[in-house]
């Protein structure tokens, strides 16, 4: 069966939600030694550097509507790190990727809004039954709700924003998706030197994980994921990518519990795996299923 661009479009963005969800246990050690903004800087100058050095050639046709997006696109990616950043100095590696994924809910509600459409009943659907399987993760969570709480609720309807505005600029004839996303990640790391000088101390990292962690969310998370997560959204809708990020907790718990010792309530195991089947209820084309199977038990085809 032959893949479309929209479901090798969705695998792209499942793989780079893995590398997100792994990304929340290499940030929380990297802030153990540097501050948020200084982190943020040196993640995405990295970042940047590699994605500039392997496409170059990408950026030497830049024009001005990408320039406008990647200014757009970087200051709500800025927005969302930093209230995950700081959300992860006052909350659990669990919670802050729990309450992320709250983002399945905004994107519904503010693509609604914007398009004066719902989207189809398949989605609307995998979104209700993906945003009680949050409520199940976030209910019993053992430290409360509090500062590091709302900043992460904050950061998820920012990224709620990003991905609709995402979608606009990738829509633009005159905009290439991937030198959009190289763009927006080198104005999110002049956001982030900016508010490390104003309000830092900005200094290189002194120990092995605190690089660590800047190589692997610098080039898997930021690099390759933040680009790839543009270059995807020219092929599949607003929704589906937020019902997609929904699994971005499920990795992070899972990472937290095997290199965390963080621990996982009943309860909340159970809204892991509502989310997981809400998202494969989703992306599975079950007409395409039922129609490769006659085409077998008939011999047509």
């Amino acid at each position: 069966m032959t893949l479309t661009l929209q479901k090798k479009a969705n695998l792209l963005l499942l793989l780079i939600v893995f590398f997100w969800g792994l990304s929340y246990l290499f940030t929380k050690q990297g802030l153990l030694t540097l501050p948020p903004f200084t982190f943020l800087a040196l993640r995405f100058g990295l970042g940047f550097t590699v994605a500039a050095l392997v496409f170059y050639k990408r950026l030497t046709r830049i024009n001005k509507q990408t320039i406008c997006g990647g200014v757009i696109l970087g200051f709500f990616l800025f927005l969302t790190l930093t209230g995950v950043y700081f959300g992860l100095q006052y909350t659990t590696i669990s919670n802050a990727g729990f309450l992320g994924s709250l983002t399945v809910i905004f994107v519904p509600i503010l693509f609604s809004v914007v398009y004066r459409k719902l989207p189809e009943k398949k989605i609307i659907i995998g979104s209700i039954t993906a945003t009680i399987g949050i409520i199940l993760l976030i209910s019993k969570s053992e430290t409360g709700a509090g500062i590091g709480d709302i900043l992460c609720i904050m950061a998820a309807a920012a990224y709620a924003c990003h991905i609709l505005i995402a979608k606009r600029f990738t829509d633009v004839k005159e905009i290439d998706a991937l030198t959009l996303g190289i763009v927006q990640i080198g104005f999110t790391c002049l956001y982030s030197v900016i508010c490390a000088f104003l309000f830092e101390t900005p200094y290189l990292p002194e120990t092995a994980e605190a690089w660590r962690a800047i190589i692997f969310v610098g080039i898997f998370c930021s690099a390759f994921g933040f680009i790839g997560q543009i270059v995807a959204q020219k092929y599949t809708s607003p929704v589906h990518v937020g019902l997609i990020f929904s699994l971005e907790p499920v990795f992070a718990s899972a990472f937290a519990y095997m290199f965390a010792a963080e621990q996982l309530l009943p309860i909340q195991i159970i809204g892991a795996v509502i989310v997981l089947l809400s998202v494969l209820f989703v992306e599975t084309d079950f007409k395409g299923l039922l129609k490769s199977e006659k085409r077998k038990k008939t011999g047509v085809g």
